[in-house]
């Protein structure tokens, strides 16, 4: 018997604890004994990585992956795609979609996970056929969530749709640490009956059942777990490397894993925790466990952000109110899986309806978008009345929302010019168009006083 890892302590590791703000020259001196640790696939890109990467590290995301590449030439390098959304918080064009994914393969990227916010299939479709295409492998991904809609039935429907995209496994994609081991026994028995693909499972420890949960999964033959080596795993982030290594090894399971790669690991990481905990970076109570997201189905992240918008209006008297209201949102809103981008609509609308005193009287942009189905198929139909006052006479999106943007890449190589070096900067400004501007004027300045100086002739 046979279970395999990713390690992620290179994306979604660091992005729960430390808000992603490990840059490349923290980590490029252990990436090759990443790469000679026997993993599945090191999860290295996408998500906020590529944000960050621009908003706050001063790093091209483009060429750090191609760093990456070159110091770990033996390990699957992964990614997360939010499907239509790509790296961002709102659809993009097809040809967008495409060219992010034929890029992201061109410079190192050998698996996509792949998600959609409402695990709308046509959300997936364009991002999974264009992955399969330039020959890589596509995750075909569920947001795992709860709710009266989201039963099994309805999860290995979408699976057996996935199957017929083309997809090379399956993911289950637990982003709140709310997947129980009974329901991850059950799920992962399901899919493995229902399709021939590989299953993955990932989750957090936010909750404080993950260990357990994956035991389970494995039990009931999921065949991929992600995890994070151990200074850089619980509390938000998952669970650690070296644990269920050992666990399942005793158990009788093979890993592939190499004990004395991940103590190499461990020990590097061990100083770069303490650096991150010690300047504030990494705050203390993203390493508790709050079982409140098993009440609420409110992921970690989103309760924190709860709490960050409540804070700067002056009202944290409100959070009990606000917490209350997410769920009740949710539901009007069509149970949506509370990950990015839904999460942050979700919570946002909570907390204007708590602060206004009545539901639904100011509503944000991003709210009414949602409720036009620019985002695509609800789980369940928004609440017709709720949906009516918000649109208040506007009428719906008809079909696939993406089918009505135009093509989006010529016109941003013809808006950057010269500051477009090449088709990676253009689909970074896609992506981050303001952050990306920033990025490009601050990489022109660098250049330009580099060169100033270097022609200066020395006084004798």
């Amino acid at each position: 018997m046979k279970v395999q890892f990713t390690e992620t302590v290179l994306r979604d590791a660091n992005q729960s604890l430390i808000a992603t703000r490990l840059p490349y020259a923290k980590f490029e001196p252990i990436l090759e004994t990443i790469d000679q640790a026997g993993f599945y696939s090191a999860e290295v890109w996408g998500g906020a990585t590529f944000d960050v990467c621009l908003r706050f590290l001063n790093e091209d995301p483009w060429e750090r992956l191609r760093k990456i590449r070159a110091k770990m030439p033996n390990t699957k390098l992964q990614m997360l795609l939010r499907g239509q959304n790509i790296l961002g918080y709102k659809h993009y064009s097809d040809d967008a979609v495409r060219r992010f994914v034929r890029a992201s393969v061109r410079n190192g990227i050998d698996i996509i996970r792949i998600f959609d916010a409402l695990n709308d299939v046509d959300n997936l479709r364009v991002a999974i056929e264009e992955t399969v295409k330039q020959g890589a492998m596509a995750s075909g991904t569920i947001s795992y969530t709860t709710s009266p809609v989201h039963t099994l039935e309805k999860y290995v429907s979408m699976v057996k749709e996935l199957q017929t995209m083309g997809v090379a496994s399956i993911c289950i994609k637990d982003m709140a640490g709310i997947l129980s081991p009974k329901c991850a026994y059950d799920l992962v028995s399901a899919i493995k009956d229902a399709v021939d693909l590989p299953v993955v499972v990932h989750t957090h420890c936010t909750t404080g059942t993950a260990f357990m949960t994956y035991l389970k999964a494995v039990e009931a033959g999921a065949d991929v777990i992600d995890t994070a080596i151990s200074p850089f795993s619980g509390g938000t982030s998952q669970p650690a490397t070296e644990t269920l290594n050992f666990t399942l090894k005793e158990m009788g399971y093979e890993t592939g894993l190499k004990e004395d790669k991940l103590l190499e690991m461990a020990n590097f990481f061990k100083p770069v925790r303490a650096d991150f905990l010690a300047d504030g970076t990494l705050n203390p109570i993203s390493m508790a466990t709050d079982t409140q997201c098993l009440t609420y189905q409110i992921p970690g992240g989103m309760l924190s952000n709860l709490l960050s918008q409540l804070k700067m209006l002056n009202a944290l008297d409100k959070f009990d109110e606000a917490l209350l209201e997410t769920p009740r949102v949710r539901k009007d809103m069509g149970y949506p899986p509370l990950v990015t981008p839904t999460s942050q609509l979700v919570g946002t609308q909570a907390v204007q309806n708590v602060l206004a005193g009545e539901r639904y009287k100011n509503v944000g942009a991003e709210i009414k978008a949602y409720c036009r189905g620019e985002y695509g198929k609800t789980p369940a139909p928004i609440d017709p009345e709720i949906r009516a006052k918000i649109l208040a006479g506007e009428e719906p999106v008809k079909g696939r929302y993406a089918e009505s943007i135009a093509p989006e890449f010529e016109a941003a190589k013809e808006h950057l010019g010269a500051d477009a070096r090449c088709e990676e900067d253009v689909l970074s400004y896609i992506a981050f168009p303001q952050v990306a501007e920033n990025f490009f004027e601050a990489r022109r300045e660098a250049e330009e006083k580099v060169c100033k100086y270097s022609i200066e002739p020395i006084e004798e």
